[in-house]
């Protein structure tokens, strides 16, 4: 059995997960590293390993239920051991990959509790494209910087894009069952920069965790992680105070199309945001 809470921070990109994971380490009782942790893919290529061992599948044939608790005592001690180094009993791990995981999350961590950043989909596109023409001289990872601003928006957002991965993981959540459901705690990013306090003390509400007092404007700031990596595109800078970002302009052909790919992402997240539909003539 796991010795920690574990507070899974997932979501989208530039959805306010860095900021999230700066506020709950204000908290006495929370124990939060702030980085991206290489935890989640390391569990996920631990499985894919060990499904290929011929050794392994050899003792499941002999003794199925033995080796897959192994199995189950393993991962459980890895995560464990991951966060040894803290005596807090909770403890935040922040991926992105958490959110196209929560099955096998269930299974090594019943009671987990996952916290889901969500932004206006428009201001992402945004967001990315802003940095971009700060740094356009550098490329993105995934070599972007020769295309089109709706080039670049069409490549974010699809199926394996820095966008579309978590996005479709998003829609994917509307599949799974009501008890898992109850596990998922959505930060909207427009929400968290307007009423940062009140949005704190909801979660701590959900994590039935005491109040913990802290003031917007002059917050701690710790090392982030590296930017490097992501070739300067996708920042991580945390600030002393918070300020609401500017609205970026995003081309109307781009936010339309948005709109009606995702309609159900707009129902579910920014309702208001959706144009009336006409009604059908009589």
């Amino acid at each position: 059995m796991l010795t920690k809470h574990l507070i899974y921070v997932t979501g989208l990109p530039r959805a306010g997960s860095t900021l999230l994971c700066q506020l709950l380490d204000h908290h006495p009782e929370i124990y939060c590293p702030r980085h991206s942790s290489p935890l989640c893919p390391t569990l996920v290529g631990l499985r894919q390993h060990l499904s290929d061992n011929d050794f392994l599948r050899a003792q499941l044939d002999v003794e199925f239920d033995l080796v897959y608790q192994r199995l189950m005592n393993a991962f459980q001690g890895f995560m464990n051991g991951w966060f040894a180094e803290t005596d807090q009993a909770w403890v935040v791990d922040k991926n992105r990959g958490w959110l196209n995981h929560i099955e096998t999350v269930a299974q090594l961590d019943p009671n987990f509790r996952m916290v889901v950043c969500v932004r206006e989909l428009g201001q992402i596109v945004g967001s990315i494209e802003a940095r971009h023409q700060k740094t356009i001289l550098l490329d993105f990872p995934d070599h972007l910087a020769n295309l089109s601003r709706y080039g670049r928006a069409d490549k974010l957002f699809a199926d394996t894009g820095v966008v579309g991965g978590p996005l479709g993981s998003l829609e994917a959540l509307q599949d799974i069952s009501s008890q898992l459901q109850e596990r998922l705690y959505y930060v909207v990013f427009e929400h968290l920069m307007q009423e940062p306090v009140s949005v704190m003390q909801g979660v701590y509400d959900w994590l039935q965790l005491p109040k913990a007092e802290f003031d917007p404007q002059n917050l701690t700031v710790k090392p982030h992680e590296s930017d490097s990596y992501y070739r300067f595109k996708y920042p991580h800078a945390t600030r002393t105070a918070i300020a609401a970002p500017q609205p970026h302009a995003v081309p109307s052909r781009i936010q339309q199309q948005l709109q009606q790919k995702y309609r159900w992402f707009y129902q579910t997240f920014y309702p208001g945001l959706l144009p009336q539909q006409e009604s059908p003539p009589q």
